[in-house]
């Protein structure tokens, strides 16, 4: 069932949801948290909103959308309540904000907030730099944004990784979990050696692979090169290098992957892309901070880029060089500088 109040107040939506609840039997006590989705008011809004009511199966909520309308417009509100059918197992509150209000969205969303229920913000699409920053983000336990819809993922991603509050997340991350899973699973079995250098290939202007190879570098204390592909979408590969032979994961379509390591039989695996509706349903499971997330950000920093620019081991090499030339132009202190540049190379590849 859905219900249209053109150029509400939340006061009045209040009512009407009391209304519904003593009319129908629709109870706000299952309810376990309040869904906070914060996008623009176009064409992309319903899949956010069919995302939040698939996801509400497992976790049923009180779902509020602010959806920012145009900025030009006489400032109003136009309210929808969705409950049955059209909304899950959840009830939806769908806020139209116009002209001013859609820079007042914490406002709106307050009275109608779930008394004593946690919150989780979800901006689907473009999001804020510093999400625990922003109003609507300043009210939740639990912020998740999708650096992949952005304009500039990758430029996104790092932003975020400075800016970075704990609660913060990011689709990005979540759409990693089998990858994750299947790597760890591989190194669970012998021979048990100590990974002495990793590759991971993937899409240019995908967040996941960045994130995956700022996961390895972190946890390995390995250098962890980034390669940059057109070849497919997403993450392509990921190549841990062992004394034994290489444990190797690929999936060049996007659906299957293949897992070789030395002394197992070669594996197919099921790594289709994850949709949104199961990378939400996953998030919602858990609403205290994700310290494997904040360490895959801190690893960022840490990845060599491979796609034709020089590491940073190299770039260290290549700038000690005329240092050295210059030093062995003075024949008195000539071994010096040279044992200083070497010890410079060292230092950048460790």
């Amino acid at each position: 069932m859905i219900i249209d109040l053109p150029s509400t107040t939340t006061s009045a939506l209040n009512k009407k949801l009391v209304e519904i609840r003593e009319q129908g039997g629709q109870v706000a006590l299952g309810r376990v948290l309040t869904l906070v989705i914060v996008a623009d008011d176009d064409a992309k809004l319903e899949d956010a909103i069919e995302a939040a009511n698939d996801a509400s199966r497992e976790h049923p909520s009180r779902v509020i959308v602010v959806a920012k309308g145009a900025r030009t417009a006489a400032p109003r509100i136009d309210g929808q309540i969705r409950v049955g059918g059209d909304a899950g197992a959840s009830e939806v509150i769908v806020l139209r904000l116009y002209g001013p209000l859609a820079a007042q969205g914490q406002s709106a969303v307050v009275p109608l907030l779930l008394p004593d229920a946690p919150i989780v913000t979800w901006w689907p699409g473009v999001g804020p730099k510093a999400p625990a920053e922003d109003p609507l983000g300043q009210l939740a336990q639990r912020r998740i944004t999708d650096s992949a819809a952005e304009k500039n993922p990758i430029r996104a991603l790092t932003t975020r990784a400075k800016a970075y509050v704990e609660g913060d997340t990011d689709l990005a991350w979540t759409r990693l979990t089998r990858w994750r899973a299947q790597l760890v699973s591989a190194l669970d079995l012998p021979p048990y050696e100590k990974i002495t250098g990793a590759t991971v290939t993937g899409e240019a202007d995908s967040p996941s692979t960045e994130l995956l190879a700022g996961w390895l570098a972190e946890y390995l204390k390995a250098p962890v090169h980034r390669v940059k592909s057109s070849s497919a979408q997403g993450i392509i590969s990921v190549k841990l290098e062992r004394k034994s032979g290489a444990v190797e994961l690929t999936r060049p379509d996007g659906r299957v992957g293949t897992l070789t390591q030395p002394g197992q039989p070669t594996r197919r695996i099921a790594l289709q892309r994850r949709s949104n509706p199961e990378c939400l349903v996953e998030e919602l499971r858990r609403l205290d901070p994700d310290e494997i997330y904040e360490a895959a950000l801190h690893g960022l920093h840490k990845i060599a880029a491979s796609n034709g620019s020089k590491p940073a081991a190299a770039k260290a090499s290549a700038a000690a060089k005329p240092a050295a030339a210059k030093a062995a132009a003075k024949p008195a202190a000539a071994a010096k500088p040279k044992a200083t540049g070497r010890k410079a190379a060292e230092k950048s590849t460790s």
